[in-house]
């Protein structure tokens, strides 16, 4: 007897993922043969929501169903067809997410914060920060309505991607391009090491520097600091999106590379040692206030700081040195290694 008990078959699980044979097909009722379990039934709310899958199902169809209730009143198994569907597609999106494996899926709307994904029936998110340097909205000043525009260029689009989070419990699905893209700019990057000289287009101009395309699949980033020995306040005014430019790569590190446009030019410090010392009266053009106080350009890529304590307040040094004016100051500091000049305009000699 208990032999016998022990090889019948045991009825499945409430969330079990089962197979069976489609056996009936009425108005509001779905029947499909589980034997040797018995038979399942799919109706009610959930016949309606897999109403377009039924739509195309014939009778000797096999299909695959989530069960939800073990026995019902009449006998029957309840099943699900739509939930069935939503764990096989959830199962492959954690498969895909073990594997880091890409895949591409069509971009369905956009929000400010990223994208919508549509893959297999399930809805996702691509967040702008996880998109790859060839989609990612740079935009001046980070005006969110700039930034909404172009990423509603991408709607319609298919992206190459791989899933970042998949939480089924949550329906949380996440998608990242950077990923992908990490992975193609690392193997590019490594013919690439710091001090080669580079030929780019830059491809967008923000606050903090310009982007460049350096080729296909490849960006560096020139920091604002690096794009001349002069002040660059407004990279803007200096370059343009689709002009080609020289730079030299400075630093490489995780495929991300920095490049440097001054690096090709002359340090005017270099000279700027043999023609001034501490001490030295010079005269200097005023070209930014800062916190400290002033900056005054001795020459081309060669400035120095006027410091605030000299006027006690900002207004009074505004008042003394006006953008734009000529003085005579006097050197105080002088370090050519490191770039710095501080000068004196109370100790300067009478104008």
């Amino acid at each position: 007897m208990e032999k016998y008990v022990e090889k019948m078959p045991k009825l499945p699980e409430e969330g079990d993922v089962i197979e069976g044979r489609v056996i009936g097909i009425e108005k509001t009722e779905l029947y499909i043969d589980l034997a040797p379990l018995g038979t399942g039934i799919i109706y009610g709310r959930e016949f309606m929501n897999a109403r377009d899958i039924i739509r195309k199902l014939n009778i000797g169809d096999i299909v695959t169903a989530k069960v939800l209730e073990r026995e019902n009143e009449e006998g029957y198994i309840e099943l699900s067809l739509k939930e069935a569907h939503q764990a096989i597609v959830w199962n492959e999106a954690e498969d895909l997410l073990k594997n880091k494996t890409v895949i591409k899926v069509p971009v369905k709307e956009a929000n400010k914060g990223g994208l919508i994904i549509d893959w297999k029936g399930l809805q996702g998110f691509l967040p702008a920060s996880q998109l790859g340097a060839e989609h990612y909205p740079r935009v001046e000043d980070g005006d969110k309505v700039k930034i909404m525009e172009e990423l509603k260029k991408l709607v319609g689009q298919k992206i190459a991607v791989t899933i970042l989070m998949a939480v089924p419990k949550e329906g949380k699905l996440i998608f990242t391009e950077k990923a992908n893209d990490q992975k193609e700019r690392e193997v590019i990057v490594e013919k690439y090491t710091v001090g080669n000289e580079v030929e780019g287009e830059i491809t967008g101009i923000v606050d903090f520097g310009i982007f460049v395309k350096i080729e296909d699949g490849l960006e560096g980033l020139v920091h604002i600091s690096e794009l001349d020995w002069g002040l660059v306040e407004d990279p803007r005014k200096m370059f343009k999106v689709g002009e080609k430019i020289h730079a030299k790569i400075i630093e490489i590190n995780n495929g991300k590379i920095s490049l440097s446009i001054k690096a090709l030019k002359a340090n005017p410090w270099i000279n700027a040692k043999d023609r001034y010392k501490k001490g030295d009266d010079v005269k200097g053009v005023i070209i930014k206030y800062n916190k400290y106080g002033a900056l005054a350009s001795i020459e081309e890529g060669v400035a120095g700081l006027i410091h605030m304590s000299e006027f006690g307040t900002e207004e009074k040094l505004k008042e003394a040195l006006e953008l734009g004016k000529t003085y005579t100051f006097k050197i105080t500091h002088f370090d050519p290694k490191d770039q710095k000049m501080a000068l004196s305009y109370k100790v300067a000699p009478a104008k």
